[in-house]
């Protein structure tokens, strides 16, 4: 069973295909001139798919057409080449353009969650007795569609998420005066009110009823 229909994995694979490297089938540097067949992109781009509609681990989506060590270095290859930033900045353009982002009000929410392996972003939380935490940031529109998300230590007070993407950034400033912020109780703190004063919002902070 497919996880998507394919009205829209057809279009989303043609236009992620034109932002993928090229690549011979064999690799050149192999010393008989041969070697097993690269695995298609397009049935990786199919696995991804079934990750993010299903939430199931590497290991349960893999199969005799790819495995999930394979799925997850195309996944890495792909980050690393900025292909997932390119195609995300390609969909909010196409749906601004379209339908319309309602940038007028502008919802920023974080939370913090644990981090026991830790990582590049983890650091000391102040709600979990000192342990490894990352705050997670996110930023949408009026009508909830993501404009962003970012991830920092714990400690650090929620803000402006830095992958907003250029449209977000864009119609933030040509909607500035009248643009609104919904934030959370701990967005209020200075961090968040110094980056929407750069970016001319007001912030009013969403109140438990």
């Amino acid at each position: 069973m497919p996880a998507l229909p394919s009205w829209l994995t057809e279009p989303l694979w043609d236009q992620f295909a034109v932002l993928l490297p090229e690549r011979p089938e064999y690799h050149p540097d192999h010393p008989l001139g041969c070697h097993r067949r690269r695995i298609s992109d397009r049935i990786i781009f199919d696995k991804m798919l079934q990750l993010l509609r299903f939430g199931c681990s590497y290991e349960a989506i893999a199969d005799t057409t790819g495995s999930a060590a394979t799925i997850r270095s195309r996944r890495d290859e792909r980050i690393r080449l900025g292909v997932f930033a390119r195609l995300k900045q390609i969909a909010l353009d196409a749906y601004d353009r379209i339908v319309g982002l309602v940038l007028d009000q502008i919802a920023v929410d974080g939370s913090i969650t644990k981090a026991p392996g830790g990582g590049e972003v983890a650091g000391r939380s102040p709600v979990d007795r000192g342990k490894q935490g990352l705050k997670r940031s996110g930023m949408t529109d009026g009508y909830g569609i993501p404009l962003g998300r970012g991830a920092a230590p714990a400690y650090v007070a929620a803000g402006i998420p830095t992958s907003a993407g250029e449209t977000g950034a864009r119609r933030l400033r040509r909607n500035s005066r009248n643009s609104m912020r919904r934030l959370s109780r701990d967005a209020e703190e200075s961090p968040l009110a110094m980056e929407r004063t750069l970016v001319g919002l007001d912030g009013v902070c969403m109140r438990r009823r």
